[in-house]
């Protein structure tokens, strides 16, 4: 009798083993069986237009999904080669969603996305990505050196080209003090730094990438004030040839772009230099104003 029920408990296990491993590659197969919105189709390389802008967004709307809710509506920019441009705005109101589309995370809804005159749709991937770097939100950094770590996006990069860049996101002080410098090991997602480390560490990983486009889309939140303003500096001296796209909630972060894109509920409220704004645009006055006095605003 003992045995018959010993067996009949391995039956009972089985039975409630396959039935979990049933829903498990059911889920699994789900997984499989999405379709990706945005496919890579396109093989030749695609050759940019002379003289054209750096960015142009053309009538662009954007929604996601199924809402019907636009989360951009009907914005067009010119973004010039070489320029440093600021985007600002309140939460929700369509910042990192604008440089998405750039990258060609997102489709439009309507509307195009044009890099140096051609459409992001016509790029392959592989050359399209080759362009633009992007320091996201969340500073991701993976489990490895942190040398591994700054050659994610160049692998023949050399420690020359290490040393400049981490010296402009002003990370060689606390690099040169780590144990090993380049050859440290970071933890998975760098969770053995602080939050401004691992920031000021994705900023010199896309520098090292050397790309035409600069992405920093609020990278520098976790950054005091004084290494902001000496990180905002250096990317100004040493990026020229670059265009450099900044967004960010400080309004001193941007304050001396060569153009601010102020966003408001998905539209551009308005576009221009600091002073400009800050005359003209009721939004951007109110944003400079919840930061700092009207005498610092106004320099």
């Amino acid at each position: 009798m003992t045995q018959i029920l010993l067996a009949l408990v391995v039956v009972a296990n089985l039975v409630v083993i396959f039935t979990k491993a049933s829903a498990s590659a059911r889920r699994v197969n789900e997984i499989f069986d999405i379709k990706p919105s945005i496919t890579d189709d396109l093989n030749s390389v695609v050759t940019p237009i002379q003289n054209s802008p750096a960015i142009v967004f053309d009538d662009v709307s954007f929604s996601y999904g199924s809402t019907g809710e636009n989360a951009l509506e009907n914005l067009s920019v010119s973004i010039d080669k070489g320029e440093t441009v600021g985007i600002i705005g309140g939460t929700g109101s369509g910042k990192t969603t604008l440089v998405n589309l750039i990258a060609r995370f997102y489709d439009t809804t309507t509307g195009n996305v044009y890099i140096n005159g051609v459409n992001v749709k016509n790029y392959p991937f592989s050359q399209l990505r080759c362009l633009i770097g992007v320091v996201p939100q969340s500073a991701t950094l993976f489990s490895g050196t942190v040398r591994e770590n700054l050659k994610w996006g160049n692998e023949n990069a050399n420690d020359a080209e290490l040393d400049e860049a981490v010296s402009i996101a002003q990370a060689s002080e606390f690099v040169s003090k780590l144990n090993g410098g380049y050859d440290y090991k970071i933890a998975q997602s760098g969770k053995n730094l602080s939050g401004g480390q691992r920031q000021r560490l994705t900023i010199a990983r896309a520098l090292v990438k050397n790309p035409e486009i600069l992405i920093l889309d609020d990278s520098a939140s976790a950054l005091d004030f004084a290494t902001d303003a000496a990180l905002r500096n250096a990317i100004s001296k040493n990026t020229q040839a670059m265009t450099v796209i900044i967004v960010s909630q400080r309004a001193t972060t941007i304050k001396n772009a060569d153009k601010i894109i102020v966003l408001d509920e998905g539209g551009v409220a308005g576009i221009g230099t600091h002073d400009e704004l800050f005359l003209s645009c009721e939004v951007y006055r109110e944003i400079c104003l919840s930061q700092q006095s009207v005498e610092e605003a106004s320099r």
